[in-house]
């Protein structure tokens, strides 16, 4: 083992080892300090461990760190089964990134929250690894070929697909909170990751020197962002509007009067003015959530649903924060009104007892024919 080798590995172990109990310290706290806001939902927890997985995900890299430099103390390197172990850890890693995806609110829609597609993609990576395995078993002069390391493929193109999903998740999730520079800086960390496991594909990219510069300055680049994301996540939710302080009162059609003490906003009245749909669907939301129990709480929105698209709820928050001039710190955003349940169901997060809707207005609303299914649901 070369000297610069021998300083990557344990400069890789410890940086790894730090940046892991930093995000497991943070996660813990937010445990403990928002707890309440975590589980807010009472028909499905949904306890926010992004950072958990990264976490553990940092863990692995120790692990990954500990078996590469025992492979090259103990002279065992260039065996199969060092080679199946490095490939197979990549994998784990590659795993816990993609958890924490779930966990993700600005993540592809196709991940974030859905536990179909994240199942599917765990096969995915479950089949990673057998095709790893069974690469792994040729010998060493079968697995490489025109200086390509077969058993690494599988591997690489995985890492491609995570990077960038973790690319668009990072780049999405700093630019809404004012930080762009930041999430153009993600996207170049994120490339500079994959750039650096180019070589153990290829055999003669770069040089020993090179390839282990790379990589320890994007480890070392990712667990800095992450750290961040760390930061931006504790402040929002600090400032997230809690349901049992909020207050909505539907006085009239196209009057609606809004109290959110997080953001400063004490009995406003907003005039939804022609904007009817976007009122309409707001007090959709309202009787659901004061009338309804468990699922009827919520409303579909998609494109079989009765909302069509999350445009539609994306329109209702514009409209309010437009309405009532409110500054950058104050500016909702769609989670302070809207509960994500899942599998494109929404509600309003105001607790039923804090909902309260004219008499008059409720009547006029439940007399539509197309809204015999609220007229059930408010008589019941």
């Amino acid at each position: 083992m070369t000297d610069v080798s021998e300083f990557y590995i344990l400069s890789h172990i410890f940086i790894s080892l730090v940046g892991a109990i930093l995000l497991l310290a943070i996660w813990s706290n937010i445990r403990q300090r928002f707890s309440q806001l975590l589980e807010e939902n009472d028909t499905q927890k949904r306890v926010d461990k992004g950072l958990l997985y990264l976490s553990l995900a940092m863990f692995i890299w120790v692990v990954s760190g500990c078996w590469s430099y025992a492979g090259h103390y103990f002279s065992f390197e260039n065996t199969t089964g060092f080679q199946f172990g490095i490939h197979l850890l990549s994998i784990v890693n590659n795993m816990f990134l993609l958890l924490a995806l779930f966990y993700f609110y600005y993540a592809p829609r196709f991940i974030y929250n859905n536990k179909k597609n994240i199942n599917i993609i765990l096969i995915v990576i479950v089949i990673t690894a057998i095709i790893t395995v069974l690469l792994s078993n040729f010998t060493q002069e079968r697995s490489t070929m025109n200086d390509i390391n077969i058993s690494a493929i599988p591997d690489l193109i995985l890492s491609a697909f995570l990077c960038s999903l973790l690319g668009i998740s990072l780049f999405r999730t700093f630019a809404n909170r004012g930080l762009k520079i930041v999430g153009v800086i993600s996207v170049l960390i994120m490339l500079l990751v994959f750039s650096s496991q180019l070589s153990e594909v290829f055999i003669n990219y770069g040089n020993d020197f090179s390839n282990n510069l790379i990589k320890i300055i994007a480890k070392t680049s990712l667990i800095s962002i992450f750290l961040v994301l760390a930061t931006t996540w504790v402040i929002r939710l600090a400032n997230m509007p809690k349901p049992n302080e909020m207050t909505i009162s539907f006085l009239d059609w196209s009057l609606v009067k809004i109290s959110i003490p997080t953001k400063d906003v004490f009995d406003q009245t907003i005039d939804f003015g022609s904007k009817t749909t976007q009122y309409k669907n707001l007090l959709k939301f309202a009787i659901r959530r004061k009338y309804g129990e468990g699922d009827l709480q919520s409303l579909m929105v998609s494109l079989g649903g009765e909302i069509k698209n999350q445009t539609y709820l994306t329109r209702i928050i514009e409209n309010i924060n437009s309405i009532l001039e409110l500054d950058t710190i104050q500016r909702l955003e769609r989670r302070d009104l809207f509960t994500f349940i899942g599998e494109g169901r929404y509600r309003l997060r105001m607790i039923p007892n804090h909902i309260s809707i004219d008499s008059t207005l409720l009547e006029e609303f439940l007399k539509t024919p197309e809204n015999k299914e609220y007229n059930a649901l408010v008589h019941s």
